[in-house]
């Protein structure tokens, strides 16, 4: 499970209709004997890879893959950023089963036009193509964030140092992607995956399930600066978007579309606001 202060979950909406959930996490890595330069065989640790078939009131939706470190929260943040639900009290359960690698989502009162929005879809790019259903640039449209928000420069350094030092599956089989969700520099949630997508749709559930609101978050992820990244980021009303890579056309196109304040290219002291720029204080700046 990623890691959660116990304020975060305390904060959670009280009136709010919590799904029941399974508790079906998967172990993120596996080890399998390799052989080294010297010739060596040495144990060595693997990303976990498994399908997960997504039932909505037994209409099958969606095979993901995944790592399995969190099913039922990558199963609602899809959900959630697929704009196939609107609140997290539309979902009465989530029953995942590895033994026949499903996850069952069964909701209150249905999914009005289900058909009529999953036949119009828009495939981005991702590990694995990411496929987003609906009227997707109207979507857009309606995205306001709050212009208020700032980020000064020592917090962007002060939120990179904690993803520095934090302990990543990456850092002991690679092959993953990660996510992260900060207030300031204090991490709230941290999720890895096989596919980047997976990682943002996991912390998109765990927000729903806790009550998170986006207005004054920080979203990190390790992968390209997308358009699916800048889509997700900006549905989960997150002002500042920041990745140690790169972006794409699209992406930037949509960032400026949607107002985003956008960093790439983030390790260490280094860094390059690519849009959004109101939103950033430069140490020795005021705000």
């Amino acid at each position: 499970m990623p890691p959660h202060s116990e304020a975060l979950r305390q904060s959670a909406v009280h009136d709010m209709h919590r799904p029941a959930l399974t508790d079906a996490a998967r172990p993120a890595t596996i080890e399998i004997p390799a052989i080294n330069e010297r010739g060596e065989t040495v144990p060595t640790a693997i990303a976990g890879e498994h399908p997960l078939t997504v039932y909505l009131d037994k209409r099958e939706l969606v095979t993901l893959m995944t790592l399995g470190g969190a099913p039922e929260a990558l199963v609602i943040g899809y959900l959630r950023n697929q704009r196939l639900l609107p609140s997290i009290d539309h979902i009465l359960s989530v029953q995942v089963d590895w033994d026949v690698n499903a996850a069952a989502v069964t909701t209150r009162a249905g999914v009005a036009d289900l058909d009529a929005r999953m036949a119009t879809k828009t495939v981005t790019t991702g590990c694995g193509q990411g496929t987003v259903f609906g009227d997707l640039m109207d979507d857009i449209e309606r995205i306001r964030l709050p212009e208020d928000a700032r980020l000064t420069e020592s917090t962007l350094y002060a939120m990179l140092d904690v993803v520095r030092k934090h302990e990543t599956i990456y850092k002991q089989a690679g092959a993953v992607h990660g996510c992260a969700l900060f207030r300031g520099n204090e991490l709230l949630y941290f999720v890895e995956d096989v596919g980047r997508h997976n990682a943002v749709d996991a912390i998109a559930g765990h927000m729903w399930l806790d009550g998170v609101e986006g207005g004054d978050k920080i979203f990190y992820t390790t992968g390209r600066l997308t358009s699916e990244m800048v889509i997700k980021a900006a549905q989960m009303g997150i002002p500042f978007l920041v990745s140690r890579s790169g972006l794409t056309q699209m992406g930037y196109d949509i960032a400026q579309q949607v107002g985003i304040t956008m960093i790439g290219r983030s390790q260490g002291k280094h860094y390059l606001l690519l849009t959004g720029m109101q939103r950033f204080v430069r140490d020795g700046e005021g705000a």
